[in-house]
């Protein structure tokens, strides 16, 4: 990592069905090999579904899923004097953020429907409804800080 300069960040352009930026974020995250119509096929599709099941807003459900799946502490290793400690740190919003989409996608590819777009639509829909394997792994995340408490003086 460059001690010179901090990275700077990209302009990402909404996506153009529902002009919001964290969908295209979400987008850039499912797509693989720079297939980005792929991508957007599943993501639109998974959010088809979602409305015809939910009846509701899309969006609105997957910015649920994401508030719920997104932790707000975690633990960092730190060594003091030979011996590493799990240290809990507050976790920044855009970190926390992209914790979320990762989960997300990686509950959603490890579910067993048979198409990806049922796979993404499940699983928005159990972290939207506080279940599922990404609320779980945020729960194991904070439970994990929680245990390491005792080691919060060592934060940074």
């Amino acid at each position: 990592m460059s001690r010179r300069h901090s990275a700077e960040k990209r302009e990402i352009i909404p996506d153009p069905k529902f002009g919001d930026i964290v969908v295209t974020k979400f987008m850039n995250a499912v797509m693989y090999d720079g297939k980005k119509s792929v991508a957007e096929s599943i993501v639109y599709g998974a959010f088809d579904v979602i409305q015809a099941r939910t009846k509701q807003e899309p969006v609105a459900v997957f910015r649920q899923a994401l508030d719920n799946v997104a932790p707000h502490i975690e633990v960092r290793s730190r060594r003091v004097g030979g011996a590493t400690y799990q240290v809990p740190v507050e976790v920044r919003t855009d970190r926390r953020q992209a914790l979320a989409i990762r989960w997300l996608l990686t509950a959603a590819r490890g579910r067993n429907e048979k198409t990806m777009v049922e796979r993404l639509s499940g699983e928005l829909l159990d972290a939207s409804n506080n279940r599922g394997n990404a609320v779980k792994k945020r729960e194991d995340t904070h439970r994990m800080a929680e245990a390491n408490r005792a080691f919060s003086h060592y934060r940074w």
